[in-house]
């Protein structure tokens, strides 16, 4: 085997790139071990006999896998956990998506004349101040309070 080292040391440093990224093409062995020089080494590379190796990457596909089992809440026990809860999820996100969850049914109920603009009021005043856990807490109340007949 003819020895490339200072061809494949030339094409690494006229390519900015460390050596393993250099490839020589087997069935012109013998043009690439004449070149002497920078130039010869630069006119392989444009002729193809010596090819820059594109840079690997770190691959993302196990990170993917993780973050897929993550969403069905595997991975997500104590001892995975770094911040405190309202680190994780602060008390004002954990509001704002409830009281938009209320607001939305409200309004939802409003448009489909389920309630009228007095009890929209009232029950938006009353989720405002925190009186509800949920869209379904919202709605068993307004059950209970005999202002939606037909089950949700």
């Amino acid at each position: 085997m003819t020895d490339l080292r200072n061809q494949v040391r030339l094409a690494s440093a006229i390519a900015k790139c460390g050596r393993d990224r250099v490839w020589v093409d087997p069935d012109r062995v013998g043009d690439v071990a004449s070149a002497v020089t920078r130039a010869d080494v630069k006119r392989l590379i444009s002729g193809g006999a010596i090819v820059i190796r594109p840079a690997r990457g770190v691959s993302r596909g196990r990170a993917r896998e993780r973050a897929e089992q993550r969403k069905g809440g595997r991975r997500r026990g104590p001892g995975s956990r770094k911040g405190a809860k309202f680190a994780r999820l602060p008390r004002k996100d954990r509001w704002m998506r409830l009281i938009r969850a209320l607001r939305d049914e409200l309004r939802k109920l409003r448009t489909d004349k389920k309630i009228d603009a007095h009890h929209y009021r009232d029950y938006y005043m009353r989720a405002k101040g925190g009186q509800f856990r949920s869209r379904n807490h919202l709605l068993s109340h307004m059950k209970t309070e005999g202002l939606l007949k037909e089950a949700k």
